[in-house]
């Protein structure tokens, strides 16, 4: 993102409060960031220019190639495919098999995926990251590509994946800072607004329009496939009935696109807390407009109440 195109103002952060029968026991901050389509800060609560690794929120933008490469064409991929490429799914049967349908269409053993056994499991297919890695192995095959080292941040489908990001936010990709992420593969080190921005082009935006409309229709199609029953992306994306498309990240990162519109918001829990980044994320979707109360009211049952005694209150605005 051009960093001329949005302002150093900071605002108040939003304070989420875990109270005991009423009682303050403990308590996050959190800043948050509105922004449009073409980079435009709209709103926010914090710092814009507030630092966060992306960690799985990335995980949309890391698909789109899947479709620019050609390789979903090629391997007849569907939707349910191009959705679990996008999700951290639960691991269930229906969830591996899922990222295994991307391998079998592309003629590949399941033993490529190098993304970790998760404990109590068999198998890496169970790895809630197992769809993003069947995905990068499929353009590797595409494409010719050595797939040993697909993970490496200068392969060819890493720097494809760079790429793609760097000309959605119109910055060099030499200026991007990568790490490690928990299922070995680059992870990038972003502001709250340029991950806003991503999101706010899925939401409707100009470059790549048509494979991230395809990204956007998967994820609205599929929401089982993006979370899990149970989970936060699924169960706002099921309630919105496709109006928004939702995926968090490790470490208190939260990302929500309203589609057809443009706008997006990020935001980030600086402890990390994924409480507390689903209790400001449905206090800024209602206060927004893009979530109903009765919506909220439904998500607050699950997400602002860890116990029968205590609850999440959020206090500040965007």
């Amino acid at each position: 993102m051009n960093p001329g195109k949005r302002s150093k103002t900071t605002t108040p952060p939003l304070t989420i409060q875990l109270l005991r029968e009423g009682i303050l026991e403990s308590w996050h901050t959190c800043q948050a960031v509105v922004v449009d389509s073409k980079g435009r800060v709209l709103t926010l609560a914090g710092c814009a220019e507030t630092s966060t690794f992306a960690r799985s929120a990335l995980k949309p933008i890391q698909a789109i190639p899947l479709i620019t490469s050609g390789a979903m064409e090629r391997w007849r991929l569907t939707e349910a495919d191009l959705a679990i490429a996008c999700g951290s799914h639960p691991g269930t049967v229906e969830t591996a098999r899922q990222a295994f349908h991307i391998l079998w269409q592309c003629n590949v053993d399941s033993s490529a995926l190098q993304c970790p056994i998760p404990p109590d499991k068999n198998s890496p297919l169970q790895h809630n990251c197992s769809g993003k890695h069947a995905a990068m192995i499929a353009i590797c095959q595409q494409q010719g590509w050595e797939i040993a080292s697909y993970m490496d941040r200068h392969h060819p489908v890493q720097q494809m994946i760079l790429q793609t990001m760097a000309e959605m936010l119109h910055m060099p990709p030499a200026e991007f800072i990568s790490a490690k992420d928990d299922c070995g593969v680059p992870t990038y080190l972003l502001e709250i607004g340029q991950l806003a921005h991503l999101f706010a082009q899925l939401a409707g935006g100009e470059t790549y329009r048509l494979p991230l409309e395809c990204v956007v229709r998967s994820m609205t199609q599929y929401p089982h496939l993006i979370a899990g029953a149970g989970k936060f992306d699924t169960e706002l994306m099921q309630l919105s009935h496709g109006e928004l498309i939702s995926k968090s990240g490790a470490e208190g990162v939260q990302c929500v696109g309203k589609v057809g519109e443009g706008l997006a918001l990020a935001l980030k829990v600086a402890d990390g807390s994924a409480r507390a980044r689903h209790v400001a994320a449905i206090h800024l979707l209602r206060q927004l407009g893009w979530l109903s109360l009765s919506n909220a009211e439904k998500l607050a049952e699950s997400f602002a109440m860890p116990s029968p005694y205590s609850r999440l209150e959020v206090i500040g605005e965007i």
